[in-house]
């Protein structure tokens, strides 16, 4: 019997309940979602010759289950998450949660307790995803965006921090027509990836898979964007983290930005420290040379013409902006006419 997706929310929002009041409600992602991770890798590959995921001895979901009532619970949950990172090369990524933090879960009997239920809740006999799994259906990419959702609520912070909508995946995707590559040596590149989430939804929609790339500013999230890689059947995307306007991280053996076929973006909306790290008038890629210099205190165009300088010569691409770039003056109009003028804007649409 397939799995409901009520029943695997209302599981994972009462593991957050379990971690109110220590912490704000942005930071339930690195405990949840790790847990969630483990879980899910532990029930569809230990044991399982040739998975893309190696569980070892130690390093497994049951081993968590078993600690459930000891006193050093929080320590003993981190060594069996190391052991996880370790036999996958997952340092950085798996292991960002620290789950013997007496500030965030309590001090001795109550993060001990905290974090039995908190196990207990994932443990449930509901939860097994080993063959628990609809056809056609990314229960684990629903959840992930499930919680991005309810995250961005409790935190005050906009949603699309965390993700892009599935919807607006999806139109960026046939706008620019994912489903007519031909073949997974074919690129896609999101230089503000975030969780991942509009990558995996543009690379979905291409018959033959793509060769994923992306680029996040925060390790935190960019961690996530490399677990949700992995649970959706893509363990060689390549996620970088760092400044991609400072520092991109894909670059061509002569130093040259990397070009890919296809690219998508949804960056922080009006951004006013862009060029921190950076001296555009001497940027070493001429991502603004032809073009002219975003403002001082505004980054829409820097991220907009990174990623015009990111695409093959048949290249195209896709950026989610606040209107305003379609009005505002000065530098900007000036950018803008260069753009049209050059033939790099073939059209935009307002998602209201």
């Amino acid at each position: 019997m397939a799995l409901k997706k009520s029943e695997l929310y209302s599981s994972l929002w009462k593991s957050c309940d379990e971690l109110r009041g220590g912490m704000d409600a942005s930071q339930y992602k690195d405990y949840v979602l790790t847990l969630l991770f483990i879980k899910y890798v532990s029930d569809r590959y230990a044991g399982v010759e040739g998975a893309p995921i190696e569980v070892p001895e130690g390093g497994s979901f049951q081993d968590i289950v078993a600690l459930k009532g000891d006193k050093e619970i929080g320590d003993k949950i981190n060594k069996i998450i190391a052991k996880l990172a370790e036999a996958n090369n997952l340092k950085g990524i798996i292991d960002v949660a620290e789950f013997n933090d007496p500030d965030k879960l309590g001090q001795g009997q109550d993060m001990q307790d905290r974090l039995s239920r908190l196990v207990a809740i994932f443990n449930r006999p509901n939860l097994n995803f080993s063959k628990n799994r609809a056809d056609g259906d990314d229960l684990l990419g629903d959840a992930y965006e499930y919680l991005m959702r309810n995250f961005a609520t409790q935190s005050g912070k906009s949603k699309g921090q965390f993700y892009t909508p599935a919807e607006v995946s999806r139109i960026i995707s046939k706008v620019i027509g994912v489903n007519t590559a031909e073949s997974q040596d074919q690129t896609i590149y999101d230089p503000t990836c975030g969780s991942g989430s509009l990558l995996l939804k543009a690379a979905d929609e291409a018959a033959r898979g793509l060769t994923i790339y992306g680029q996040e500013m925060d390790n935190a999230t960019r961690a996530l964007a490399k677990m949700n890689m992995i649970l959706h059947r893509h363990p060689t995307a390549e996620i970088e983290q760092g400044n991609t306007l400072a520092n991109p991280r894909f670059k061509e053996p002569n130093g040259s930005l990397k070009q890919f076929d296809f690219a998508v973006a949804n960056p922080h909306f009006s951004v006013k420290a862009w060029s921190n790290g950076l001296t555009p008038s001497n940027d070493e890629f001429k991502r603004f040379d032809g073009y002219g210099i975003p403002p001082a205190k505004n980054g829409d165009y820097a991220f907009f013409l990174h990623v015009v300088r990111s695409l093959t010569y048949k290249g195209k691409g896709a950026i989610i902006l606040p209107h305003g770039v379609l009005f505002r003056g000065n530098a900007e109009a000036e950018i803008r006419r260069n753009l049209i003028c050059k033939g790099e804007i073939k059209g935009s649409m307002s998602l209201l």
